[in-house]
Order: C-alpha cells, then sequence, then structure tokens
C-alpha cells in the first residue's frame, strides 16, 4: 500500500510539474480575457492558413504572372503597413475591443469579394482593408493589439508561458487551416459543376465565418483588456499629458486651445509616446528584424506553398497535409518556447531555436527528392516559431507598460514594411526561372538576424519597469529600477522560475 501511495503520489508531483511547465498554470491564472485573446487570434491563424495554400495558385489560375503576383503581395503588405500604423497607435484612444471588432468585420467583408470578384484592381483594396493574408503571415495591425494586451493581462512570471500558448494556438489554427482548405478544395473538385477556380473562390468563405467568430469574441471580451490609465512621464522625449475637456487653457498666454487644435495634440502625443531611452534600444531591435522579415516575406507561406507545387506538381490535398503537418510540428514546438526561455533566457531561446529553422530555408530549395525537400520544410516549421513568445516578452520586458502598444504597433509596422519587398523579389526570380534563389538569399539573411541578435541584445537589461521583476539566472544581473541603457554590463536573460 506504501508503495502505491508512493506511486500515487509520484504521478501527481508529475502531474503538477506538467501542468506548470507547460505554461497551462500560467494561462489558468491569467483568466478569461487571455483565453478570448488566444482564441480570436486562432480563428484569424485558421483564415489565413486556409488561404496562404491557395492564394498564389488562385492568381495563378486568374493567368496573373509570377511578377503580378509578388507586385500583389507586396502593395497588400505596404497598405498593411499604413492601416497597421495608425490602427496601433489610436487603438489605445479608440478601445482595444472595438479596433477588434472592426478588424473583423472587415475580415468579412474581404472575404466576401474575394469570393465573387478576379479583377486585380478589386481584390488589391480588398486584400489591404479587409487585412488579407497573401503571404500567410499575421503582418496585420491586430497581432500587435492582441499583444499588448495579453501583455497589460500578465505578469513578468505569466508573460512568456501565455505569450507560448498565444504563439502555439495560432500554430494549430494555421495548421488546421491548411488542412482543411486541402481537403475542401479536392472534395469541391470531385463534384459535378465545381472547376478549379470555383474551388478557390469557395475557400474564401472561410474568411467570412471566421471574420464574424472575432467579432463575436471581441464582444465578449471585458473592459480588463483596455490600456491602462497611467500617465506618460514628462520628459524631452516622453508624451505629453492629453487634456480631458473638450476645450483647454493655454498656459503660457491664456487663450482657449480649440478641440481641433487639441486633437492634433493628442494625435501627436501619440506619435511621442515611447520614450527616447526605449528607442535606444528599440531601434537596434527593429533594424534585426527589418532583415528577417525581408528573408520571410521572400519565403512566404504562400510562396513557399507556390514553390512545392511548381517543383512538383502536387495534388492541393497532398500539399496540404504537407503544410498542415509544418504547422502541427510549429505547434508542437511552441509549447516548449516559454519552459525554454525560463532556463536559458528570452535572447537565447529566440537564437539557438530560429538559427536552425533559417539554415533549413537556405537549404530547402537543394534536394531534387520530394522527401528530403520535406524534411528540410518540417526542420524549418518546427523550430520557426519558438522564437515569437520570447521576442513578445523581451520587448515586453524593455519599454514601459504604458508603451507597449505603440512599440508594439510600430515593431509590426517595420516587420511588415521591410517585407513589402520581398515577395516581389521572389516573383521577379520566379518568373525568370530562379526561384529557389529566394530561399538562399533569404535562408542568408536570416542566418544574419539570428547571429546579429545574440551580438547586439545579450546584453540588455529587462524588467527595469516591471514592479515585480522575476529574479535573474545569473549572480551579476540587477533589474533595478533604472532606464534601460546600450553597452550595459548586465546580461539580459531573466529567468522566470518562481
Amino acid at each position: 500500500m506504501a508503495s502505491l501511495r508512493g506511486g500515487a503520489m509520484s504521478i501527481g508531483q508529475r502531474a503538477a510539474w506538467l501542468y506548470h511547465e507547460s505554461g497551462v498554470a500560467s494561462l489558468y491564472e491569467t483568466g478569461r480575457d487571455s483565453w478570448l485573446v488566444i482564441i480570436a487570434r486562432t480563428c484569424r491563424m485558421f483564415a489565413f492558413g486556409a488561404v496562404s495554400l491557395i492564394m498564389a495558385l488562385f492568381f495563378a489560375e486568374l493567368k496573373f504572372s509570377d511578377l503580378q503576383i509578388g507586385v500583389f503581395m507586396t502593395l497588400t503588405l505596404t497598405g498593411d503597413v499604413i492601416l497597421g500604423l495608425v490602427i496601433t497607435l489610436m487603438a489605445d484612444g479608440l478601445g482595444r475591443r472595438r479596433v477588434l471588432f472592426a478588424g473583423g468585420l472587415l475580415m468579412a467583408i474581404s472575404g466576401l469579394v474575394f469570393s465573387y470578384f478576379e479583377s486585380f484592381w478589386i481584390l488589391l483594396p480588398a486584400a489591404v482593408v479587409g487585412v488579407v493574408s497573401a503571404t500567410g503571415s499575421d503582418f496585420g495591425p491586430f497581432r500587435a493589439i492582441e499583444e499588448s494586451m495579453l501583455s497589460h493581462l500578465t505578469t513578468p512570471k505569466t508573460r512568456a508561458d501565455v505569450l507560448s500558448w498565444y504563439v502555439t494556438s495560432s500554430s494549430l489554427g494555421a495548421a488546421a487551416g491548411t488542412e482543411v482548405a486541402g481537403r475542401f478544395n479536392e472534395a469541391l473538385r470531385s463534384r459535378e459543376g465545381w472547376d478549379i477556380k470555383g474551388t478557390y473562390h469557395a475557400t474564401f468563405w472561410v474568411y467570412i465565418v471566421m471574420g464574424v467568430l472575432n467579432m463575436v469574441l471581441a464582444l465578449s471580451m471585458s473592459a480588463k483588456c483596455e490600456a491602462a490609465k497611467a500617465p506618460i512621464e514628462a520628459t524631452g522625449e516622453a508624451a505629453q499629458g492629453l487634456l480631458d475637456e473638450d476645450q483647454a487653457t493655454d498656459e503660457d498666454d491664456g487663450h482657449v486651445v480649440p478641440p481641433a487644435a487639441k486633437k492634433r495634440e493628442q494625435i501627436r502625443s501619440r506619435f511621442s509616446q515611447v520614450s527616447s531611452a526605449t528607442r535606444i534600444v528599440m531601434y537596434r531591435v527593429w533594424f534585426l528584424l527589418a532583415i528577417d522579415s525581408l528573408a520571410d516575406g521572400m519565403c512566404s507561406n504562400t510562396l513557399t506553398n507556390y514553390y512545392l507545387d511548381r517543383k512538383f506538381h502536387l495534388a492541393k490535398s497532398t500539399l496540404g497535409d504537407i503544410m498542415s503537418t509544418a504547422h502541427v510540428l510549429a505547434t508542437v514546438s511552441a509549447v516548449f518556447a516559454g519552459p525554454l526561455a525560463r532556463h536559458i533566457g528570452l535572447v537565447n531561446t529566440m537564437v539557438f531555436t530560429h538559427l536552425p529553422s533559417s539554415i533549413a530555408v537556405l537549404l530547402f530549395p537543394a534536394p531534387q527528392s520530394l522527401a528530403l525537400t520535406v524534411v528540410f520544410l518540417f526542420l524549418r516549421y518546427g523550430l520557426n516559431n519558438m522564437d515569437q513568445a520570447p521576442r513578445t516578452a523581451f520587448i515586453a520586458a524593455v519599454v514601459r507598460p504604458e508603451e507597449r502598444t505603440a512599440v508594439m504597433g510600430i515593431t509590426t509596422t517595420v516587420r511588415t514594411l521591410a517585407s513589402t519587398l520581398g515577395p516581389s523579389i521572389t516573383g521577379a526570380l520566379a518568373g525568370s526561372e530562379n526561384f529557389w534563389v529566394a530561399f538562399v538569399v533569404g535562408g542568408a539573411l536570416r542566418v544574419l538576424y539570428d547571429l546579429g541578435l545574440w551580438v547586439m541584445c545579450i546584453n540588455m537589461r529587462l524588467h527595469a519597469h516591471e514592479p515585480n521583476p522575476p529574479q535573474p539566472i545569473a549572480l551579476r544581473e540587477s533589474t533595478e529600477e533604472t532606464p534601460v541603457e546600450t553597452g550595459s554590463p548586465q546580461r539580459d536573460e531573466h529567468s522566470y522560475r518562481t
């Protein structure tokens, strides 16, 4: 009996260990709003995964040239830059839930347009306004808002775990969307009266459904998701306090400032939310992310699907199976990002998981057999997402809480802007029968990003603005309430152990 009790306790202890190490405990502790945010993104990524499988193939069926396909993706991403910058800078003032609700509505409308129209110039504005993912990645403004919401809802101890589940569930959604799209297309084509173009149109129905679900989820979120009313420190670079009244008195001459002038001042204030100390740090991060995002634009999910289809002429169900499996591997690996960050630190997790994925991208076009090509594809996807949650946690750790939405919005804008040239470059290469070069160049750029990240960011100080910073891994680390400085001698890697 004693041995049975010991065994039972051992099983219970293992279950408790798994419960905490997997991050489920952190997710439960954070509460209902975090679940709703994660489900909303999972639904959106389901739509992105479904569309990424057929987007380039759909355009090819419409007789768009390879260069036109690349230009369409570039123009879509460029539009996303403008839309993302405006929305993320205004989101906290307009209300985060309202912005997410509007995003769901625009998704549904764009899905409706893609279901019925085929003109390049009609589809383009629908893709921009509705944030249709032409590349299969989540480059729109809503991810930045969701990450800011989760950073606001979490503590330093739970943040990496919750963000890991945010990435994990989105990868699972993309995997499910890709698999469903492949099976859906094959099933429709086997029915009488359906041609390949019609099945592609029908695939965009998922955008309508997921857009409506995002609207419902946004309405279900509580006021806890909104930005805190914390004042921003009035420094030379920081934002000045906003006036609450319809009119305010100018302290210098006693004149009344009209509402229109006050509104302009509010907009300028939002652009200056990021303090000079934070900018010094983020300039380096943004530069590196721009390199990585250019590579991602050249080797996006949509273009990877297109490359596989052109090289091996796969059935859509087979292509869907391959890409769905790749997304599932990304899902499984992302679960371990949070625990790994707690043990080896944020930057080390970002670099040492992303670097092998980058090498796999570089080698991806080399094999002539489908089997070896798929091995490199699985290696790329299996490790690719493990840096996302630590990256978001890293950014949240080096900026003030009231700066997070603006900083993450600018980060999304920088990444999207950098990625805009990628599809056009790849389209031009594909049109000249040099499609494979895009993956070699993209992989090399990703390797450069990984090495640069480790060299430039390993000594950054984290959690300087957190009320309850976690204990550092190294004894020489500090979590004092000091501004972030470049060239700090402290290690950046803080443990998330309780």
